[in-house]
């Protein structure tokens, strides 16, 4: 669902009355009813608009919730049959002359289409939903799905862990969760809690709740598919001469790395074994260590005299 500033479709500012906004609705319906504006697409469309904007803006817990995500937040947790859902243009209707069941309920079931029944209140009495085709019963429906963003740092995607996240999967209806994270998930991977999305309409399925996972940045490595990789500083001399250097591995665990002498710098070296667990159960990636050499930017007196010596001999 397209994301829609409802204070400026209905052209008003956000401290408006309940009451103001029931005149601004009055208003602009009068005006873009389609039995003024027969054929005009434009005109229905915008019709729509400001009647879905009247629904939410209205209703003291559906505006709050649109105040509370703002306009892409609340588009994303709602569909259309929950902004409608209770909607009363009752007295409003009878003021443009329609009356339950009559031309009043057929003009929004032309402009919305079918969507479910028992939401719409006419003031008189409660009929099909202006998104029921001429108040018939709509087929059982899957419930909306929910996307919830879940971040990990790299050490939690390691190893197996839970988390406990709270999300809203009605209007009113705040829940939590437990959320068991296999060990080795990469960034963007979802997880599926079925059932847990938004309730079915007709006695339709849940939805579903999907966890799409983020994965941090580490301070120290960087990740590509399951393997690691790590910067090394080394001296100029132990690149030169070789060396013993400790390096950490993301077990915590400290492991011994060999430098072999005339190593360059940007050298790689692998450590198998040492890199993110594999989703499939089946061991691990690998480590991959990478030398940067540490060229000094200031010398003392002794330091210099044997660059010039090393520079003498040849090197």
């Amino acid at each position: 669902m397209t994301a829609k500033d409802y204070y400026k479709i209905l052209g008003i500012p956000k401290s408006t009355s309940t009451d103001e906004i029931k005149k601004a609705y009055r208003k602009l319906a009068m005006k873009y009813h389609p039995d003024r504006n027969k054929g005009d697409k434009d005109a229905e469309a915008r019709f729509k608009d400001i009647s879905e904007a009247y629904a939410v803006l209205s209703d003291k817990e559906k505006r709050k919730q649109y105040d509370m995500y703002g306009s892409e937040g609340f588009q994303n947790r709602f569909t259309q049959e929950d902004i409608f859902r209770n909607s009363d243009f009752g007295s409003i209707f009878r003021e443009f002359g329609f009356e339950t069941g009559g031309r009043g309920q057929n003009i929004f079931s032309q402009i919305f289409g079918g969507m479910g029944r028992n939401n719409f209140r006419t003031g008189r009495s409660r009929y099909s939903s202006p998104f029921g085709a001429h108040g018939g019963m709509s087929k059982p429906s899957k419930g909306k799905d929910i996307v919830y963003e879940l971040a990990i740092t790299l050490d939690e995607a390691f190893k197996k862990s839970e988390k406990i996240i709270s999300y809203q999967n009605e209007v009113y209806n705040q829940q939590k969760v437990s959320v068991k994270i296999p060990a080795g998930i990469s960034a963007g991977k979802k997880l599926r809690l079925q059932g847990k999305g938004y309730r079915g309409v007709n006695g339709g399925p849940n939805g579903d709740l999907y966890i799409q996972v983020k994965v941090l940045d580490h301070p120290l490595f960087k990740r590509e598919g399951d393997d690691l990789f790590l910067t090394k500083d080394v001296k100029y001399s132990e690149a030169v001469i070789g060396a013993q250097v400790e390096v950490p591995a993301i077990d915590k665990k400290k492991l011994r790395l060999r430098i072999p002498p005339g190593s360059q710098d940007n050298a790689r070296f692998r450590m198998k074994g040492y890199g993110m667990p594999r989703m499939n159960g089946q061991g691990r990636g690998d480590a991959y260590v990478i030398l940067n050499i540490s060229i000094p930017k200031k010398l003392n007196k002794k330091q210099e005299e044997l660059i010039k010596k090393i520079k003498e001999a040849g090197l």
